[in-house]
């Protein structure tokens, strides 16, 4: 039996991305018939049921005590600790440790990147390589991102793969649809956007293409945008939020946005730069028609399952859009490729991938 540690903060602290990534690990891990003994370290308990092997340990500290704190008291109970939220955690911990790469926003597209944020990132991410036993990136083009600037990594670094959660495969009723599309006053067909409000989610370019759209189908349709608001998210919001046909959503339920992608007629994420761009995946999964970016790991994920657009240039936007809304047969075509390639991930697959990491970052006598 190993004793895994794992930064489960964001689990409870964020509602995207990498709160979406330790939720559902923590999920699939709690579905695995296995004798591990897992360790969560946080600020705040997620209150959702996992069994005993599960351990909640709380420590009431901002960064970087936190991570110093949560560092050693892994040190002390495990024989493995996963560091998903930090690099600065690896800096202190004497166990092995594994170290998960979002993305490389702060290198890639810095122009685009929080300045804290990727200050901090920078400045921690060399020490953190060194030490870690185990690097895990999300997709082969963040893992090149990595290689290009750390060569070094190269033999400990693997690419594992994410998913979407289970509430995207669910079917609903018309009827369920039909509520969702209620509630949010969507009185015309529409093209979903979602992700925080964020200058490299590129919403700024989204509008600005629908506007341009053909009168016929600007008339037709809207834009329908949900995420919660980010940071430099003044100028975009109120775009948005004056534009007519743009219908700002803010932060809605799972369950609402996996009706939301059933019932959109085209789901658009034009993003600048992701390190996997797990709404893609959830859209497929759904079976919406999705256009995305041929930038970043957007084409390795998405594959057949999309159509693909220039993000920095306003008309590739519009004309990807404007060709799929004018056919039906091709937006069809795209579900059914979607579904296809999103069907080959799975969170049952990422924990076990994850898990293998780990286990090959203890040494034998540890284990």
């Amino acid at each position: 039996m190993t004793s895994v540690g794992i930064d489960a903060r964001a689990a409870a602290e964020v509602p995207a991305g990498r709160g979406r990534f330790v939720r559902e690990l923590l999920r699939a891990l709690a579905e695995r018939d296995d004798d591990h003994r897992y360790f969560l370290y946080a600020r705040d308990r997620w209150e959702e049921p996992l069994d005993e092997r599960f351990s909640w340990r709380t420590i009431k500290a901002s960064d970087p005590l936190w991570n110093l704190r949560a560092a050693r008291r892994a040190s002390r109970e495990c024989n493995v600790f996963f560091s998903t939220n930090s690099y600065l955690t690896a800096w202190f911990t004497t166990v092995p440790t594994a170290l998960n790469i979002f993305d490389l926003i702060a290198w890639e597209v810095p122009a685009e990147a929080q300045r804290r944020a990727a200050a901090i990132e920078r400045a921690t991410i060399g020490a953190a390589l060194r030490r870690a036993a185990s690097v895990i990136c999300n997709a082969e083009s963040t893992r090149r991102d990595l290689l290009r600037r750390w060569p070094t990594t190269n033999a400990k670094t693997a690419v594992v793969p994410l998913a979407a959660s289970p509430v995207f495969l669910r079917e609903r009723t018309a009827e369920q649809l039909e509520n969702v599309r209620r509630h949010f006053r969507l009185e015309r067909p529409f093209v979903l956007a979602v992700g925080t409000i964020e200058p490299r989610k590129n919403l700024g370019r989204l509008v600005e293409a629908f506007v341009q759209l053909p009168s016929d189908q600007r008339s037709t349709y809207e834009l329908a945008v949900v995420g919660p608001r980010g940071w430099d998210d003044k100028a975009v919001v109120s775009r948005l939020r004056s534009t007519p046909g743009v219908v700002l959503l803010g932060r809605v339920s799972d369950e609402d946005l996996a009706a939301l992608y059933r019932l959109c007629e085209l789901f658009c994420y034009p993003s600048l730069y992701e390190g996997f761009g797990l709404p893609v995946v959830e859209a497929m999964s759904s079976g919406a028609a999705v256009v995305t970016s041929n930038v970043s790991s957007l084409p390795e994920v998405a594959q057949q399952g999309a159509a693909y657009v220039d993000p920095r240039e306003i008309s590739s936007i519009r004309d990807g859009i404007a060709r799929l809304l004018a056919s039906p047969e091709d937006r069809a075509t795209l579900r059914h490729r979607a579904k296809e390639r999103a069907a080959m991930f799975s969170w049952a697959a990422t924990a076990e991938q994850v898990l293998r990491q780990l286990a090959g970052a203890v040494p034998s006598t540890r284990s």
